[in-house]
């Protein structure tokens, strides 16, 4: 992901072949009503043509398309990362939840939080026991302050309580803060099986390994980590309810020769550099991955690509939407799946064609952001807002 997460540093600049017609959309149709028709309130005749899914028998085959991500759970309405905004997620009707972001512990545990640096996600600066865990570190390439997760014990980070990381943007969420602790990945887990039985449906989820090749180095490799407490769980097989992602290609292909799951490569911008590209000298960037080239060496060994949506549709430089790239046909002809990142609601986060005002925490029209990044074929989208995000499924089917 380059030197950070592009989710959140290239956040305000993100933004597709136009889907065919009728025959697509009726398929389309189809296929969203196995994502909560009655969370939607869809008709009664919407209703009695859904099919159950009790099962992942089918891989990323049996997920409705375009698939709704709940990206963090529903971050647009909890504090991301916690078992509150995975609940809330599922609770909206989310097809999948992305339950992890994954990050070690000092003694080896996988705890879920954005980055490994936690002053902005939890209360970890009102511990005074704590204040001299905090440092100064360069993670890939870049130099970061605060309070990192390898420098906790898995106790001590359940000491902490998770907190709005931007609050300007979501003050309704600061409501919640201190309400719910660092979730470790054996309890998302846990928590996934209850919920599947509980609601007698598959619940998937969609963990990222964070800065691969940063934790190596420290003696904490995520790969093997993730794959022996997948082992564990019986959630390592082809069909198995776990997508896995990585902003690192060869972090993914380190996967592929340890697990079965399905596996995705994430895409940051065009000119950025993978951070395991900087490290071993691979002069190769974003752009070379996403050609016909690249893009079928990450079939060899990956289901599918998580693209930042100005891949899929550039903005000019007001920030508006102009011509989408080929990127979705040349993937599916590769034969990848497409689920980019991320649509919110609020105004800084959508294209200048969709913005409503200036206020940093008001809604603009996602409703048309939605329309425009779905006719482009896309299999799925990542959302802070998975109601909306259902809502915008609904309305583009049904059209």
């Amino acid at each position: 992901m380059g030197t950070r997460d592009t989710r959140d540093t290239r956040d305000t600049r993100e933004s597709n072949e136009r889907a065919g017609g009728t025959g697509r959309r009726a398929l389309l149709g189809a296929a969203v009503l196995a994502a909560g028709g009655t969370a939607l309130g869809l008709s009664g005749t919407a209703r009695a043509a859904d099919a159950p899914r009790g099962s992942s028998r089918g891989g990323l085959k049996s997920l409705p398309v375009p698939t709704i991500i709940g990206h963090r759970g529903a971050s647009g309405y909890r504090p991301e990362h916690t078992l509150g905004a995975y609940q809330l997620a599922l609770d909206m009707g989310a097809d999948v939840v992305e339950a992890g972001d994954l990050v070690p512990t000092k003694d080896g545990h996988l705890v879920c939080r954005h980055e490994p640096e936690i002053g902005g996600t939890t209360d970890v600066a009102d511990h005074p026991e704590f204040a001299g865990r905090r440092t100064t570190k360069t993670l890939d390439g870049a130099s970061v302050t605060g309070w990192f997760t390898e420098d906790f014990t898995l106790a001590e980070l359940k000491r902490l309580r998770a907190v709005e990381r931007i609050p300007a943007n979501r003050p309704h969420n600061t409501l919640y803060n201190g309400r719910w602790e660092i979730p470790t990945f054996e309890e998302v887990l846990r928590w996934q099986d209850e919920q599947t039985r509980e609601r007698g449906k598959q619940v998937w989820i969609y963990p990222e390994l964070k800065h691969p090749t940063y934790f190596r180095k420290l003696g904490l490799g995520l790969e093997e980590r993730v794959a022996k407490v997948l082992r564990k769980h019986g959630k390592d097989e082809r069909n198995a309810p776990v997508i896995l992602q990585s902003f690192e290609p060869t972090s993914i292909q380190r996967l592929n020769t340890l697990v079965d799951n399905p596996l995705v490569v994430l895409l940051s911008g065009a000119t950025s550099r993978p951070w395991d590209f900087v490290e071993s000298g691979d002069p190769r960037t974003v752009a070379d991955l996403v050609t016909r080239k690249g893009l079928r060496e990450i079939a060899s060994y990956a289901q599918g690509i998580g693209p930042t949506l100005d891949l899929v549709i550039p903005r000019d430089a007001s920030g508006r939407l102009t011509e989408p790239t080929t990127l979705v046909r040349d993937a599916h002809r590769a034969g990848l799946i497409l689920h980019p990142y991320t649509l919110r609601n609020e105004n800084p986060f959508l294209p200048a064609d969709f913005r409503k005002g200036t206020d940093p925490d008001a809604y603009g029209d996602v409703f048309g952001a939605y329309r425009a990044y779905f006719a482009t074929g896309i299999d799925g989208v990542f959302t802070d807002h998975p109601d909306t995000g259902l809502l915008a499924r609904e309305d583009f089917v049904n059209d």
